[in-house]
């Protein structure tokens, strides 16, 4: 129960972080569009940006994860130090968490117009 409360609060802490940044990149999105941007070059860039996140995180954590476990080995009954299928799990909710977290707020300052994204601060 307890890793899955500390998955839960990761997944939302990813989510947090990546909506902010690119909720933070509004005006840069309406001046791209006002430039002329196509909409799939500007899906393209934000999704560029925070791929290097999404992927040396899950790198780090499982070097972390794994170190971590082989030190609480003698607190651990009946799991498994290296069970793949726990790691590959977390990584994917947390790596799919991170990608809805950069769509769900790159939609909606896509969709915003120009004039109001330009204002945005």
């Amino acid at each position: 129960m307890l890793g899955l409360l500390a998955l839960a609060v990761a997944t939302v802490g990813i989510f947090g972080v990546f909506s902010y940044v690119v909720g933070q990149r509004t005006r840069e999105i309406g001046i791209r569009s006002a430039l002329g941007a196509q909409r799939a070059e500007i899906m393209r860039l934000l999704l560029a940006s925070t791929s290097g996140p999404v992927r040396l995180g899950p790198a780090l954590g499982l070097v972390a994860s794994m170190a971590a476990a082989r030190a609480m080995r003698q607190f651990l009954f009946g799991v498994s130090v290296l069970d793949p299928a726990a790691y590959v799990s977390v990584c994917a909710i947390l790596a799919s968490a991170a990608i809805a977290a950069t769509f769900v707020p790159m939609r909606h300052a896509i969709r915003i117009d120009l004039v109001s994204a330009l204002r945005c601060e």
